[in-house]
């Protein structure tokens, strides 16, 4: 974790006391140019000073300078150099243009200025909208945005620390600030900068990160596990101090030379997997967790050899990242045992440099270019700054900004990969719940465009099987097959990768204009049908949307652009939903976290009588996590049909739109939608 930060010494006059600052600094990392980094420092000192004796400060009870001296002050914990100092110390007085990049040029040398230049090209992403509604929909001016955040990272690595450093900065500095402001830079932080950090390795922000950004997005979540934490503390600590004893006995007397101590889990990260297991914080087993930290990987197993003597191990909870290392090149073993009183609790075992490499990512690495670091830790950086520009080459092929802050969270921060083959045998690496659609798009945008079944295990499956690592994948191609539109369907589950989304996107973007209106509108009138919403004020919504009018909107949800659940959220938003408004909350809030609101409304399902359908519905609605209050079933005979009229409890318009979906899909079903009030 980043350190706690202290106060600062300064002088009289308000600045710092250099030599005290220098040399904290120092004690994280060497440095050099120390005359260029005290002038850098009295430069940032004197443009604040003429601005506040203007009236001109840059912000409200925030100080450019200081906020360049704790910009520095992270830079050294991540060990970059000189020059990564210096241009943390000006990039507020350039930013803010009271200080020239030509007299920092002048000044510092064009290396400074061309690294300072770099990192405000990639300030650029801070006025690019991430939000999902509008993504799609924006300018050619924002995907040049992106485009220099990207090229800038890709030219220097040190660019986007530097600019990590300053988003670490800002979120802290929020604290004060208004909601909205809170939510903005929150909002920015959760969906770019957490997940670059963990994309790049750096443990030491990313969890920072994380938690501030949820603290402000989901306040009362993050009180009540904060709390729940708290209430523990003492035992928690007590426990811990036993089980590292023993473990220092026990490796003592097997000569493994090893540092051993508790590990804090973020409150963002337990949250996070409390909700993807669907667990309880008591089922939580690293809220208590040790690390143990051996010289070389021979001790990692010789020391979970002695781990598993010791307790007794929990089935299924055993991870050896070493072997196979996670995608962002972090290694560990990670298992969890049954400890002292029947307690569970988590044990991380790993040599020293995996733990730089995990809490430090690409800082640890980055020197090697220079000659400095050991050669052999080439591969771990190049794959994580290859990723950076396979980011940039696929934005440069879609020409859009499309999914920006989807490929950084899909990519970064998924705890799980599925590694699959090709026919030929080769490997391919894709997010957790890909289908044969998504690795098609992956292999080629024509294999995919032209994909018309999947064989995997040289078994036919459907198109929406979600792939498990070690399948076998062979895509079945025509070249007279075309896209599906129903591929564009996120509750059918075709396609769940922002690559594959996108090309699909670009590809119905190309067809004919009035086929696009003829299906947006079917489709939008239909789901409105089917959720019971008698009408919806097309004109107001197309403008919050971003579209000029009512067409322009259809012709966005008949390429996939815009989602027909965006524009029931958006009008939810604006309260202009004819039809109980207060079902159709989205599940991603305003926060971009899941919110659980219950709400009770009526289902008819209408299919060819069968024996087992009613157990039918129920599975589904019951995998679906919908619960069921009261249901009444008719048959006809005369048509062999059945009614199932359902009272569920839901938790928001996607949750009945997957149900609805689900139960549409299932084998005799006829019709499956919301009632209205004046049927039941």
């Amino acid at each position: 974790m980043v350190q706690v930060r202290e106060e600062y010494s300064f002088n009289a006059d308000g600045s710092v006391n250099f030599e005290q600052w220098l040399a904290r600094l120092e004690s994280y990392v060497g440095l050099s140019r120390h005359d260029d980094i005290r002038r850098a420092c009295d430069l940032s000192w004197h443009v604040e000073s003429l601005a506040v004796a203007a009236k001109n400060a840059w912000s409200p009870g925030v100080s450019a300078y200081r906020t360049g001296l704790e910009m520095a002050e992270i830079l050294a914990q991540l060990h970059l150099d000189s020059e990564a100092v210096i241009v943390a110390l000006l990039y507020r007085p350039v930013r803010e243009s009271r200080l020239p990049l030509e007299q920092v040029q002048e000044t510092f040398g064009k290396s400074i200025a061309t690294l300072l230049d770099g990192v405000l090209r990639m300030a650029a992403i801070n006025e690019t909208d991430t939000s999902k509604t509008r993504v799609l929909g924006q300018s050619q001016d924002q995907v040049e945005n992106v485009r220099k955040m990207l090229l800038a990272m890709v030219d220097d690595v040190r660019v986007a620390l530097i600019k990590l450093a300053e988003r670490t900065c800002a979120i802290r500095a929020v604290k004060t600030a208004g909601h909205e402001k809170r939510g903005r830079v929150a909002r920015e932080v959760f969906d770019i900068y957490a997940p670059l950090a963990h994309r790049l390795g750096i443990g030491q922000l990313k969890w920072e990160l994380e938690d501030l950004s949820f603290r402000y997005l989901q306040a009362d979540n993050y009180k009540r596990i904060a709390g729940l934490i708290d209430e523990r503390r003492v035992d928690r600590e007590r426990f811990i101090t036993e089980v590292t004893e023993e473990l220092r006995r026990q490796f003592t007397r097997a000569g493994i030379d090893a540092e051993i101590n508790g590990r804090a889990k973020s409150i963002y990260s337990i949250w996070r997997k409390m909700q993807r297991k669907q667990l309880d914080f008591t089922q939580i087993y690293d809220i208590r967790a040790v690390r143990v930290l051996v010289p070389d990987v021979r001790d990692c197993y010789a020391a979970l050899g002695i781990v598993h003597n010791l307790w007794r191990v929990i089935p299924n909870e055993f991870d050896d990242y070493i072997a196979n290392p996670k995608e962002n090149g972090y290694q560990s073993l990670h298992t969890a045992v049954i400890g002292p009183d029947n307690k569970v609790f988590e044990i991380q075992i790993r040599t020293f440099t995996m733990d730089d490499d995990a809490e430090l990512g690409v800082c640890a690495h980055w020197r090697y270019k220079e000659g400095i670091v050991d050669p052999n830790y080439r591969d771990g950086f190049d794959e994580k700054i290859e990723w950076l520009r396979q980011v940039l080459a696929w934005h440069d092929e879609m020409g859009m900004v499309g999914g920006l802050a989807e490929q950084l969270r899909s990519d970064a921060s998924a705890d799980d990969r599925v590694y699959v083959f090709t026919p030929e045998g080769h490997v391919v690496d894709l997010m957790a719940g890909a289908t044969p659609v998504d690795f098609a798009y992956y292999v080629h945008t024509q294999v995919g465009n032209h994909c018309s079944g999947a064989r995997v295990n040289d078994r036919i499956v459907a198109l929406n099987y979600q792939l498990k690592t070690g399948d076998r994948v062979e895509i079945l191609s025509s070249e007279l097959n075309e896209p599906n539109r129903e591929w564009l369907k996120p509750h059918l589950g075709y396609v769940n990768s922002p690559r594959a989304r996108a090309k699909l996107v670009q590809w119905f973007k190309t067809q004919d204009r009035e086929q696009n209106i003829r299906y947006g509108k079917q489709w939008l009138e239909t789901e409105l049908k089917r959720l019971a919403i008698r009408q919806l004020p097309y004109e107001e919504v197309s403008r919050r949307l971003g579209c000029r009018n009512a067409e322009g909107l259809f012709v966005s949800i008949g390429t996939g652009a815009i989602e027909v659940h965006e524009v029931i959220d958006t009008a939810q938003q604006l309260s202009l939903l004819s039809s109980k408004p207060d079902l159709f909350t989205d599940e991603q809030s305003e926060t971009g976290m899941p919110a659980n609101s219950p709400v009770i409304v009526n289902v008819l399902v209408i299919a060819r009588d069968r024996a087992g359908l009613l157990r039918d519905v129920t599975t589904i609605l019951a995998n679906e996590a919908v619960y069921v209050l009261a249901v009444n079933t008719r048959s006809d005979k005369r048509s062999e049909t059945a009614s199932i009229q359902l009272e569920i409890e839901i938790s928001s318009y996607h949750s009945l739109a997957r149900a609805l979906d689900r139960l549409n899909h299932l084998d005799s079903v006829i019709e499956a939608r919301r009632l209205e009030d004046g049927e039941l």
